[in-house]
């Protein structure tokens, strides 16, 4: 497998970490539906260059990759209204976890190997992140978040190959901007959505904008790129690295601190990160580009 890939995958995460603080401040002023849905209005207009020529497959396929992308940035923004983000990102997290074990149900056979890494990851976000504060709903929705962002993975690592990228990642987002809209208008009402431009101040503009310019549209387009190459479980745990780049952009921006059981657990894993990378398979050409764990969905 060329470490591109996971690089690639990497720097994702990395935009990601950024996006804890940037939708911590948003939450202030928006709910967690109403976040997602602007976002991804944002990442539409960047992708609409991008939309002609595109297929039945990959609308098709881009429509339920975005719905469940959709429900889990919702449920996430939810939750960051409730409780602290160093929780929620390790709640979130556990998602690397839930790829493996979804697989087995599918019938998937991932090497033991992706099992001790995820593990590993766990415990080094959960000494990272934990913080004694709990809110029930709060954390049903980041769990409920986790679980919609390891099906979405899966699929991902399925689908990507089977079309163009950049047709893929603009499917996506479209479908996401349109969902959102919708949901937007039930959950808070067309006399709400009308005064927003009213209540959106310049950091929280600024921070949608990011959200949806980098942290939808490009990261998008990048993981249709990379998960051709990478499979669900590996990718699962490089995004893992996500709370540690959370905690590092809390410090900058919100001025949290890491006391020094979360600087241990940031390189437990990192360390788990690194063990994901050591091929477990190795297919009949003698190469170690990892396959599908399990079958693509129909």
């Amino acid at each position: 497998m060329h470490f591109r890939y996971p690089l690639i995958l990497l720097l994702v995460t990395v935009v990601w970490g950024l996006t804890f603080p940037v939708l911590k401040v948003a939450t202030g002023t928006l709910t967690g539906v109403e976040i997602s849905a602007l976002r991804f209005c944002i990442a539409a207009l960047c992708m609409l260059p991008f939309v002609r020529g595109i297929s039945a497959a990959a609308w098709r396929d881009g429509c339920w990759l975005g719905a469940l992308a959709l429900v889990s940035m919702a449920a996430q923004a939810y939750g960051l209204q409730f409780i602290a983000s160093n929780r929620s990102a390790f709640l979130t997290s556990l998602n690397v976890l839930m790829v493996p074990l979804l697989g087995l149900l599918l019938g998937g056979r991932p090497g033991w190997l992706i099992f001790v890494a995820a593990a590993l990851a766990c415990l080094g976000i959960g000494m990272m992140s934990y913080d004694g504060e709990s809110d029930l709903w709060a954390d049903v929705a980041t769990l409920l978040s986790a679980l919609a962002y390891a099906v979405y993975t899966m699929g991902m690592s399925a689908r990507a190959r089977l079309h163009k990228a950049v047709q893929l990642a603009s499917a996506q987002v479209l479908c996401m901007a349109a969902l959102g809209v919708a949901w937007m208008l039930l959950d808070s009402g067309a006399t709400r959505v009308l005064s927003l431009p009213a209540l959106i101040n310049l950091e929280v503009l600024l921070g949608l904008l990011f959200l949806g310019a980098l942290a939808s549209a490009a990261t998008f387009f990048l993981q249709a790129v990379a998960q051709t190459h990478v499979s669900a479980e590996q990718a699962a745990i490089i995004y893992a690295m996500e709370p540690v780049f959370a905690a590092l952009f809390a410090w900058i921006y919100l001025a949290e601190i890491m006391t020094p059981m979360a600087q241990a657990g940031a390189l437990v894993v990192v360390f788990a990160v690194v063990l994901s990378q050591r091929p477990s398979t190795v297919k009949a050409d003698g190469s170690d580009e990892p396959p599908n764990a399990y079958p693509p969905p129909k």
